[in-house]
């Protein structure tokens, strides 16, 4: 999801999920807000970019931006195959 510079945003939103557990153990509850990545530009939350694998045949951002800024981050690879699980996890 794309959100807005300056937005809150949620794990729950657009997605099925109830509750997230962290890297460290801890559990939160989806619908709650979370800071923004970003004050100043749209961002993409990347734990739940799916780069919109088993939906299009390409990231949809990056096809409808009129100014090419969706770009690939060389930072942050993911195989096919993670995408695809992340999208069941978020999708369950």
């Amino acid at each position: 999801a794309i959100y807005e510079g300056g937005m809150e945003w949620t794990w729950a939103g657009g997605t099925d999920l109830k509750e997230v557990e962290m890297e460290d153990g801890s559990v939160i509850d989806g619908n709650e807000p979370q800071e923004p990545v970003s004050d100043e530009f749209y961002y993409i939350v990347s734990g739940k970019c799916t780069e919109c694998t088993g939906f299009h045949e390409e990231p949809q951002c990056a096809a409808v931006c009129p100014v090419d800024c969706c770009v690939d981050d060389p930072d942050y690879r993911e195989t096919t195959e993670e995408l695809e699980a992340k999208k069941e996890w978020l999708h369950v």
